[in-house]
């Protein structure tokens, strides 16, 4: 196993209970931002609950030498979670630029919630046999707790979307944090924030592809750095913002509906066909990008949208969601829930069950990020 994989903590209740283009229209239009990075702490998977009891697996490496920072836990797991200490010698040839990693996704009949610093995620299956929903999320990048990427996952296809979504999870924000660190190297001169998210997306989509696996996934992510935040998206996963309590997306999902999307996939000498009133590309997809779907691949792209905006005192948190909420749920309905709750764990919880009440029978991930704790100047 190479050893950046290794330098990660690995949460997985599987098996019962995963061109820098300006979008054409955004989803929510309630306010507009003047778009223009991101930041975090030390991940510690806080809670997972697997509501069908199952099997879960929880691991943890940590370099000798290193400051070993462990916190209660309710992820159930089996035993006592496997711990490695590898030599400190080892640790120059990791991704640097990525202390921590955490992921998970539900299985059958499953949910999992999980409490990190300054977020919080909640996640419920649908009416499908095994979940397709995921994330994942880098902390402390360079060594900076205000720096962190952070995604959601919505995979489709069957045990292909499992895979797609499994691989998302674990290497998106990987490739995105290497993209990085490779400015400057190599005879790159030119530092882009905006390169580094297209080419983690393009990177990850090729290396599915390269597995010959069936299936894909749609993302969206946020990365946090310098006082900015960065959001992109491939598909119909969706990144909300609240500013001064008004909701905006700062994502456009990608369907065949949108004018732009269908010209493209026309061009490209493929076809929109309505069938049972959704729009579908080749009559089969309802989404226009995404990571993996190899059949599709002439039309389904995988380059993401990107917008970025700086942190200013009056952003409060992010919204991250899957199509399981937005689809029953307004942005600004979301927003106001978060709002009115003093923790994070209700407001997911809540969001979760406005949709479920509302019908949604999809597998359904919310996760909420405070955005108070990057804006230039604040305390640590």
């Amino acid at each position: 196993m190479p050893f950046e994989k290794m330098m990660s903590v690995f949460v997985s209740a599987r098996g019962s209970p995963t061109s820098s283009l300006m979008p054409a229209s955004s989803p929510c239009s309630e306010a507009s931002v003047p778009w223009s990075g991101l930041c975090f702490g030390p991940t510690a998977i806080g809670e997972e609950f697997d509501q069908g009891g199952l099997p879960s697996y929880h691991q943890e490496i940590i370099p000798t030498g290193s400051p070993v920072r462990r916190k209660p836990s309710s992820v159930k797991v089996n035993g006592r979670p496997t711990r490695l200490v590898l030599p400190e010698q080892q640790r120059s040839s990791a991704v640097e630029f990525s202390e921590f990693m955490s992921r998970a996704k539900a299985g059958k009949k499953g949910a999992f919630e999980v409490r990190g610093r300054g977020y919080f995620l909640a996640s419920k299956n649908g009416r499908r046999a095994v979940g397709e929903d995921g994330y994942g999320v880098v902390l402390d990048i360079s060594g900076d707790p205000k720096q962190a990427f952070f995604t959601v996952i919505d995979g489709h296809g069957g045990h292909g979307g499992h895979a797609a979504t499994d691989h998302v999870a674990e290497r998106l924000g990987e490739n995105i944090v290497r993209a990085i660190g490779s400015f400057g190297k190599e005879g790159s001169d030119t530092y882009s924030l905006e390169h580094a998210i297209r080419e983690g997306y393009l990177v990850t989509d090729e290396e599915f592809l390269r597995k010959g696996e069936i299936g894909g996934a749609c993302a969206a992510s946020v990365l946090l750095k310098d006082g900015e935040l960065h959001a992109a998206n491939v598909g119909d996963c969706r990144v909300v913002l609240s500013r001064g309590g008004v909701a905006t997306s700062l994502t456009s999902d990608h369907r065949p509906s949108r004018d732009d999307e269908r010209l493209r996939i026309e061009r490209s000498g493929g076809f929109v066909h309505l069938r049972n009133g959704v729009w579908r590309v080749q009559g089969s997809l309802a989404i226009s990008r995404a990571i993996g779907d190899a059949h599709l691949k002439e039309w389904i792209i995988s380059e993401p949208e990107i917008r970025k905006l700086p942190i200013s005192p009056d952003c409060q948190f992010l919204i991250l969601g899957t199509d399981g909420l937005w689809d029953k749920v307004s942005c600004q309905e979301a927003v106001d829930a978060v709002s009115q709750d003093e923790s994070f764990e209700d407001s997911c919880r809540k969001l979760i069950e406005m949709s479920t009440c509302r019908g949604s029978l999809d597998d359904i991930t919310v996760m909420v990020i405070d955005l108070r704790d990057f804006v230039k100047g604040s305390g640590s």
